[in-house]
């Protein structure tokens, strides 16, 4: 009976995917699967009521960028468009990391992940390799920052893409935390954070990152639900500077189809969240309650 009640279980689960599930495994921090729909590899990540992917790649163009956001967080690089030294927390299935140090070859990258299983399944199905440009460090992101700052590392760019599959880690959210991330840059590099473009959640969020760096580009596209969050520790460019950083970059960007230029009059410096909300902190940081209104 028990053996029946699995194998039901498990067609009920499957049954609710039109994709092709190539991978499927439970780690110790999520569950994971790898579907393929429509020429398109995805990963995903805790699936209850609803699937996420986490990344998707073009199986038979590599050089293809699947994800709106992903080329969104790229254009972070237009306030600092000539990085040569990285820090990503989040994996996903590893492209971003492998794009960057692809065009920058003097960039190095120190690449965060928390969840071994992921590191494996973006080497297994989202061919990520390891080069002597990347270091991968299985550790949680707010742990590495603190080791890093015991260390004196310095970061000229650093990416935020952490999730759970439902939503940031509620410990990477915090004032706490992005007061590390700040100290790890140096003068002039750019921090760069996927977020999300809805809920209450919002306004919490963008007054905690105007509260650690000050004024912030908030870059949102329409159809996408993302807003991806670029700040600095130095004044921000202005719209003639990066549209002469995007002409500069054009050439690099143009074998991934992707043109920086047209993300210039949409990366908005006005603050269009309710500047009276709470900031986010390790004692209050009520994610979970918030995401949902």
């Amino acid at each position: 009976m028990k053996l029946l009640l699995a194998v039901l279980l498990m067609l009920i689960s499957t049954a609710s995917y039109s994709d092709k599930i190539v991978h499927r495994e439970k780690s110790l921090y999520r569950n994971i699967v790898v579907t393929e729909k429509a020429g398109k590899r995805c990963l995903v990540f805790s699936i209850k009521r609803q699937q996420r992917n986490q990344t998707c790649v073009d199986i038979d163009n590599p050089k293809h960028i699947v994800f709106a956001y992903v080329r969104m967080i790229f254009a972070g690089l237009l306030v600092n468009p000539n990085p040569t030294r990285g820090l990503m927390i989040g994996m996903g299935g590893g492209t971003i990391s492998s794009v960057l140090t692809s065009i920058y070859p003097n960039l190095t990258m120190d690449l965060v992940e928390v969840d071994q299983a992921v590191v494996k399944v973006a080497t297994d199905y989202f061919g990520f390799r390891k080069t002597n440009q990347i270091d991968v460090h299985v550790t949680d992101g707010r742990v590495f920052a603190r080791r890093a700052l015991r260390r004196k590392e310095q970061y000229d760019l650093i990416i935020l893409d952490a999730f759970t599959g439902e939503y940031i880690p509620e410990h990477l959210m915090t004032v706490e935390f992005l007061e590390n991330i700040k100290s790890l840059l140096t003068p002039g590099g750019v921090v760069i954070a996927n977020t999300f473009s809805g809920s209450s959640l919002y306004h919490h969020e963008s007054v905690t990152y105007s509260a650690v760096f000050g004024p912030l580009f908030s870059l949102k596209m329409p159809g996408t639900g993302n807003r991806v969050i670029v700040a600095s520790t130095s004044d921000l460019p202005d719209n003639e500077t990066l549209m002469a950083n995007a002409m500069m970059l054009k050439p690099d960007f143009e074998r991934y189809k992707i043109d920086l230029r047209k993300y210039v009059p949409k990366m908005n410096r006005d603050p269009d969240w309710k500047t009276d909300k709470r900031v986010l902190t390790d004692q209050y940081a009520p994610a979970n309650l918030l995401r949902g209104r």
